[in-house]
């Protein structure tokens, strides 16, 4: 039994220890009571002798809050959890858990409970609270207003807050690391809180930032290092290095957790060497006057070790010959643990050649690979590769997912694996290739590989991202005084099946993986209309792909000095063409061979064309141009389409027409005395079937160097010959280099190839050269791949030109050029980019470089 006095102890006590239970329990935002209103009962205590026991049950008859401001007396009711007319010990675990869940609420600084009265079984409490004060304004000072926004919205500081001792710690902790971070080591933090007078219980915050300047690193100097450099070191560490005038390329800045992560780089870079124990002993920080720091880094490098015996356990597919072809490591080389893993368990790439994969790649989803040093004798390693192979996994069901638009038999036919076949890591990831070289869908394609040990078989589901397909084609470019643009619709992943139902236009037949294109070329000088269709699985059964096209072209006489256009002088193009494409087998199935047929018919009206070898001009009459085209490429550039990391392009195209004059017995020889009318005629007849052929090459290679940055390398060379000495080069099917390399829809067979730095075509004579060749480096950063744009930067370094004929070609003379650009992709509009290229030599004619050319690229081109 006890008095009630003690009971006030007792829930004094129970209050405390709630209290200190608390997440969040702030100390001084509000003032505590004094003594005198801690015994504010006493009175009523000393008045009513009634006793009660302890533990004992009693009903709980009301509740009265006191202290309140904000809120009302029947929230913080809500908030104690504590209802009239139930039972409650004292002390006992629903008061306890009465205060702690008003702590909790993170609303209130101080909570004190007191006995207001007991009558018989029935108890009356009151709760003593003082409110939290809310945050109203805050100031920042120190940074810039922009700066500021985006710092809030990081932190809990915003307005209607519950201001605590730990919000202010914190917060104040993380803006002072968030400059510390970024290399301002002497950023100072002040933040303080004085009462709002226009709010009820509330607080404005002012916060000033001292930021400092940003501390680099003067020198880091090793101490104890004798088998690696100063100079091999530093180069190990990729995010810490040293001020000197000229670094542009990495900061010099130093940032802890970084450097952090470059002590670990170095002891990485010890053990590619073979020390494996070497250890950082010390690092230390020193100041100097200038304000830039200096690091020190004490080293223990221990001894150099190698492989000795390497033993292969558990393998029954594979000879230890074979296992020795993917590891690539013999007795008594320097012992290289991250060489041994990487070819063990693969180095993240795609492509990766280690024994996991091998395994992997011939069904052994199940099997483990590990390498185990078993043995260390003087400096030899003694490692045991363990392998436990279990049995092969079927291939038990494949989905794709989020495909909303697509069909999904445009999906399946491009995967590469199958219900039924065995597991294969390798055509998981040309599955996730070929599903990207669609263009339909996000190139972030992720594949689910569900084992079942059970059963040895996997479930494989392919996510998919659905993009526009559709696009409404914008391509557009400046050069030589006139601005070319394409107005077009391209439907890419069109239904042809669908045409004839209504239901499917949403808004036009979609789904079946066909491109229609229907596209307005215009510029000054001329216009063009064509219309394409392709089937790319003709039947749909095998990868065989259909195409046909028509087009007509206006062409008017433009003068590429003057910029002027004569409309009285044109010439008339009308063309189609039919194609098929076949995926090859061998040598392997990236292989591709395309064959097509093209017609064009070509009418002259007072323009003037270079035909033959001896400059004659042909301005009038109707040219037949019919050829075979047939292509053999190889394409095993991806994943995505449009910024691909790894594999190549790689293509040889031919294209020939009869050679008429072998076999009609005519004589192509100028006959004497012809007047001018005359000699157009003869012309016009000697040229009435175009003859010639074309052979060219092309490669692209990708390299991915660091995650999100890639190398494309290109070589082009091209070149149109004649079976006719007599009869000479063609007028068209030549080839024009220079400027954005935007086709200007002349039809003729020009091929424009484009070379930054220099005006469009202008590298090229005005009838266009025979030969070209051109070589490209460009390096890219990948700065998004959202679905709803993908946009990348690059740096490009260019050379190229265009020869008359075989006699002026020379290889090694080339016009230079380098720049800078960006491309923007939207599935929309297709992509659209800038590029800032200077031309390093001077145009054919004159003597000035090129310089500077603002290049605008609006249009699709891979």
């Amino acid at each position: 039994m006890m008095n009630k006095k003690s009971f006030l102890i007792v829930l004094l006590f129970i209050a405390l220890s709630a209290k200190l239970q608390a997440q969040d329990t702030p100390k001084d935002s509000v003032s505590t009571k004094n003594n005198q209103e801690l015994i504010v009962s006493k009175d009523s205590i000393s008045k009513n002798n009634s006793s009660f026991d302890k533990g004992k049950e009693y009903i709980l008859g009301g509740i009265t809050v006191t202290g309140l401001q904000k809120f009302s007396e029947a929230t913080v009711k809500v908030f104690t959890g504590l209802q009239n007319g139930q039972t409650i010990k004292l002390p006992g675990d629903k008061l306890t858990s009465a205060i702690k869940k008003l702590y909790d609420s993170k609303q209130f600084s101080e909570v004190e409970v007191y006995l207001s009265k007991i009558d018989g079984d029935t108890v009356y409490l009151e709760f003593k609270v003082v409110e939290l004060p809310q945050l109203n304004n805050i100031k920042v000072t120190g940074i810039s207003s922009s700066k500021t926004k985006d710092l809030l919205k990081e932190t809990d500081l915003k307005k209607g807050a519950m201001v605590t001792e730990n919000l202010i710690v914190t917060s104040k902790n993380y803006l002072k690391k968030k400059y510390t971070d970024k290399g301002f080591l002497k950023t100072k933090v002040s933040l303080n809180t004085q009462k709002d007078t226009t709010n009820t219980n509330a607080v404005d915050m002012n916060i000033h930032i001292d930021k400092g300047s940003r501390i680099k690193v003067k020198k880091i100097t090793f101490i104890g290092n004798k088998a690696l450099s100063d100079k091999k070191l530093r180069g190990a560490m990729k995010n810490t290095k040293r001020k000197f005038f000229g670094r542009f390329w990495k900061s010099s800045k130093y940032i802890q957790e970084n450097y952090k992560k470059d002590l670990e780089s170095i002891l990485e870079k010890y053990s590619e060497k073979g020390y494996r124990d070497a250890r950082i002993l010390n690092d230390k920080l020193t100041w100097n006057n200038d304000n830039t720091i200096n690091l020190e880094i004490d080293l223990e490098e221990g001894r150099q070790y190698r492989f000795g015996d390497i033993l292969f356990i558990g393998n029954k597919k594979y000879t230890d010959e074979q296992l020795n072809s993917f590891l690539r490591i013999d007795k008594g080389d320097i012992y290289n643990g991250k060489v041994l893993k990487e070819r063990i368990s693969g180095d993240g790439s795609p492509d990766s050649q280690d024994i996991q994969t091998l395994y992997h790649n011939s069904g052994y989803l199940f099997s483990q690979v590990n390498a185990v040093e078993t043995k260390v004798q003087n400096d030899s390693i003694t490692v045991e590769v363990r392998i436990r192979e279990d049995d092969p996994a079927t291939i038990r069901k494949v989905t794709v997912l989020g495909n909303d638009k697509t069909n999904d038999h445009v999906i399946y036919r491009e995967l590469r694996v199958k219900p039924g076949d065995l597991f294969s890591r390798e055509n998981i990831i040309r599955s996730i290739r070929e599903i990207g070289q669609l263009g339909f869908f996000d190139s972030n394609v992720t594949p689910d590989v569900k084992p079942n040990y059970n059963d040895k078989t996997t479930d494989i589901d392919f996510s998919v991202v659905e993009k526009g397909a559709s696009q409404v084609e914008l391509q557009g470019g400046y050069g030589g005084g006139s601005f070319i643009g394409t107005l077009g619709l391209s439907f890419n992943n069109f239904s042809m099946r669908n045409i004839f139902k209504k239901e499917a236009y949403t808004p036009l037949p979609m789904g079946d993986g066909q491109k229609l294109s229907l596209r307005l070329q215009a510029s000054r000088s001329y216009e063009t209309y064509s219309f394409s269709f392709t089937e790319p699985w003709l039947g749909g059964r095998t990868p065989q792909s259909f195409s046909a096209a028509i087009y007509s072209s206006k062409q008017y006489r433009y003068d590429y000095y003057s910029y002027d256009v004569n409309k009285s002088q044109y010439i008339n193009i009308l063309g189609a063409s039919l194609g098929l494409g076949k995926r090859l087998q061998w040598p392997d199935d990236y292989f591709q061979l395309s064959q097509s047929i093209t017609y064009q018919r070509i009418d002259l009206h007072d323009y003037p064309y270079t035909v033959g070898s001896s400059n004659n001009v042909l301005n009038k009459g109707n040219l037949n141009n019919l050829a075979y085209n047939i292509t053999f490429s190889r394409n095993s550039a991806g994943p995505s389409l449009i910024f691909p990391t790894y594999g190549s392009q790689f293509s040889i195209t031919g294209k020939a027409t009869f050679p008429y004059s072998a076999v009609n017995g005519k004589n192509y020889s100028e006959p004497a005395n012809l007047t001018p009318e005359a000699r157009r005629n003869w012309l016009a007849q000697q040229y009435k079937w175009l003859e010639y052929y074309k052979i060219s090459a092309k490669g692209k290679w990708y390299t991915a160097l660091a995650k999100k940055l890639a190398l494309m390398s290109n070589f082009e060379l091209g070149y149109l010959g004649s079976y006719n000495k007599t009869l000479g080069l063609p007028p068209v099917e030549r080839y024009f280099v220079g400027g954005d390399g935007i086709a200007q829809g002349q039809l003729d067979g020009r091929e424009t190839i484009g070379l930054r730095g220099y005006e469009n075509n202008r590298l090229s004579s005005i009838d266009g050269g025979s030969i070209y060749n051109k070589f490209q480096l460009e390096l890219r950063y990948s700065i998004t791949d959202k679905p709803a744009a993908s946009i990348y930067t690059l740096g490009f370094l260019e050379a190229g030109n265009s020869y008359r004929n075989f006699s002026t070609f020379n290889p090694f003379i080339l016009k230079r050029s380098a720049g800078f650009g960006v491309r923007v992709f939207m599935p929309a509009f297709g992509l659209l980019g800038i590029d800032f290229g200077y031309g390093f030599d001077p145009l054919p004619g004159k003597t000035e470089k090129s310089g500077w050319q603002t290049h605008f690229i609006i249009g699709r081109q891979f």
